[in-house]
């Protein structure tokens, strides 16, 4: 008796073994995402009235309607022209310390410095302002802005120049406008300051480049009637 109960128990043992082995054979771990690509950089996330998480790019829509700070009321008109200085930077900066480099003419070439050292100023300014009164600044040109470019850095010796002079005087022209709106409008005495500095840059600019020579014609806007 002893005997064959020993063996019963011998027997219940190996069962479970064998219950245990398979049961472990027929295991699969789920796996693990792998996190080694995945970007650590924290996302901007803001709630939504709703409660839904919307995460935000950079280059938001522009702020709608006027609100106020402690300089004064900062309209759309305001915020426009801090926005548009900045992608004047972005864009005639590059392109003036290109053409220290590559420009056929010497008095391309120091026009250029003048104009990337001013430029490096101005873009300080508006910088600040914009920190203080909470203004999103663009950060990279407009397509526009960037066809401008391709076409100055498509070509080469007075081709170069006369591209580069006509491009950037225009766009020199078309921000003049808005600047004097802004200066006679706007009840913010921090825009107020700032258009004075956008202004004076501006104006100097143009002379800058008019004083090349090479103001053509074709440099100029067609004239509104």
């Amino acid at each position: 008796m002893r005997l064959l109960d020993s063996r019963r128990a011998l027997i219940s043992c190996g069962i479970a073994a064998l219950c245990t082995l398979t049961a472990c054979a027929g295991y699969t771990p789920t796996p693990v995402a792998d996190t080694a690509g995945l970007s650590t950089e924290p996302t901007a996330v803001e709630t939504e009235p709703t409660g839904a998480p919307t995460v935000r790019g950079v280059e938001d829509e522009p702020e709608i309607g006027t609100r106020q700070t402690k300089w004064g009321p900062l309209t759309e008109a305001d915020q426009e022209l801090i926005r548009k200085v900045r992608l004047a930077s972005l864009w005639e900066m590059p392109m003036a310390q290109d053409a220290i480099q590559r420009a056929n003419s010497a008095r391309v070439r120091q026009v250029s410095r003048e104009i990337a050292a001013q430029h490096d100023t101005l873009d300080g300014q508006v910088r600040d302002v914009a920190a203080k009164l909470k203004v999103k600044l663009p950060v990279k040109p407009t397509p526009q802005q960037q066809d401008w470019m391709a076409d100055i850095s498509g070509r080469s010796g007075s081709a170069y120049d006369t591209t580069y002079v006509k491009w950037l005087r225009l766009a020199h022209g078309q921000i003049f406008t808005l600047i004097g709106t802004v200066r006679g409008t706007t009840q913010n005495t921090l825009v107020r300051r700032f258009s004075e500095q956008a202004n004076a840059a501006v104006l100097n600019h143009q002379r800058l480049l008019e004083s090349t020579g090479l103001t053509t014609p074709e440099s100029f806007p067609t004239p509104s009637i």
